[in-house]
């Protein structure tokens, strides 16, 4: 019951998180273009009002396979977010693997919006997810090496040794600082800031939708209580980034019992937020195989060369 309780109150904690920071990402791109910008709750007005609306599916679409995809995402965000809060308010109590688990996890979305958008039976939801399928074979190498510097670094202090436990990984930080205050850190953090911006497939990877190319590409076919439940799983998705983030290169949560630890928590969200919108903000959207190549012959080898400096002790 534990587990259940902590499951529910994180996923829905996550979700109200996001759509604040989804009100802050759009009021604050509002004002990089000179407009006014949506009020407080305008997020939660746009999924109120989507899920008031019908879903339509067309003849050519695989109906289950279709409806199914967008609850298959949201699932595997939310249990994303319950598993990475849980090893930031317990350490301690963490399972070991859990990194894996998330790593693993965060991919569903992707594959679940790539399954919707052939099941839609669209031409243009197809090409959205051919390109959300390049997108996701170029980001997930570097993000997964990016993520291997912590635990290269826990490895070799004797008290912890290797583990790819998150809340291991937040108590190592206590002890020995920010992983992003040594070299290999900070190649990794940089790293995975990039690869998380395209998770999120937020400008300049947001290709598999491209609205001025595709028309909304993979979520085309998407309405009513559908589409509301993939603008949750991104809102998810938003808040859980930086969460993941803090985790593994800004020490998480310190303290769950300090006001302190939660306000200087707040403090890594807000910034890895900032850090988000301005990349969406100063950067045209790159060519799917632009975007690969970034990735593939760019942050790759950036990543592995941050793996052998923290092999080295740097």
């Amino acid at each position: 019951m534990e587990v259940i309780g902590i499951f529910l109150t994180a996923s829905l904690g996550t979700l109200l998180v996001g759509m604040f920071s989804s009100w802050v990402d759009r009021k604050v791109t509002a004002r990089v273009q000179y407009r006014v910008g949506p009020p407080l709750f305008q997020p939660l007005y746009d999924v109120a009002k989507l899920l008031c609306k019908e879903t339509l599916i067309s003849e050519r679409a695989r109906g289950r396979g279709f409806l199914m995809a967008p609850v298959v995402g949201f699932a595997a965000a939310a249990v994303a977010a319950a598993i990475l809060w849980y090893a930031n308010l317990v350490p301690s109590r963490g399972f070991v693997g859990d990194l894996i688990v998330v790593i693993y996890v965060l991919t569903i979305p992707a594959i679940a919006g790539i399954y919707g958008a052939l099941a839609s039976g669209s031409p243009h939801a197809a090409v959205g997810a051919s390109r959300e399928m390049k997108l996701l074979l170029a980001y997930e190498l570097p993000l997964v090496m990016s993520a291997l510097v912590p635990v290269i670094q826990i490895s070799r202090d004797p008290d912890f040794g290797a583990t790819f436990s998150l809340g291991a990984l937040v108590l190592f930080q206590q002890q020995a600082g920010w992983t992003l205050a040594s070299a290999s850190g900070a190649l990794a953090a940089v790293v995975a800031l990039v690869c998380l911006q395209a998770k999120l497939t937020l400008v300049p990877f947001d290709v598999p939708e491209a609205e001025t190319e595709l028309m909304g590409g993979s979520v085309l076919e998407y309405s009513g209580p559908s589409l509301a439940m993939i603008r949750l799983t991104r809102t998810l998705l938003l808040a859980i980034a930086p969460v993941y983030f803090a985790t593994l290169f800004l020490g998480g949560l310190a303290d769950a019992a300090s006001g302190w630890a939660w306000l200087a928590f707040a403090g890594k969200y807000v910034a890895v937020i900032v850090l988000v919108t301005l990349i969406r903000n100063t950067n045209p959207r790159l060519r799917i195989d632009q975007t690969m190549r970034l990735f593939w012959f760019g942050l790759a080898p950036v990543a592995a060369l941050a793996l052998v400096l923290a092999a080295l002790g740097y």
